[in-house]
């Protein structure tokens, strides 16, 4: 995930930075400084930052240029088709 990314994915969902750190614990200072290109965290915090993004409804794309777009939050794909019946088709 590059810094653009990021702050897009977070743009997308309505999160500030300080949201996005309370989500992995950690200091909103770390994710400030990775957007802005001042800090290169450890894969492993990239990952976490990624992730909370991914489960707020942010998916990453990588088909010829780094983008985000925005999925279905909170995981939630609904009711399957073969389960519909008439009392949760409504």
């Amino acid at each position: 995930m590059t810094s653009a990314q990021c702050r897009a994915g977070r743009a997308l969902i309505g999160w500030s930075v300080e949201d996005l750190a309370a989500k992995v614990g950690f200091d909103a200072a770390l994710v400030r400084d990775f957007e802005g290109g001042l800090n290169d965290p450890p894969s492993g915090t990239i990952e976490a930052l990624r992730s909370a993004l991914t489960t707020g409804g942010v998916i990453f794309t990588d088909g010829g240029s780094a983008g985000v777009r925005l999925g279905r939050q909170g995981g939630d794909e609904g009711t399957r088709l073969g389960e519909l019946n008439t009392e949760n088709d409504r």
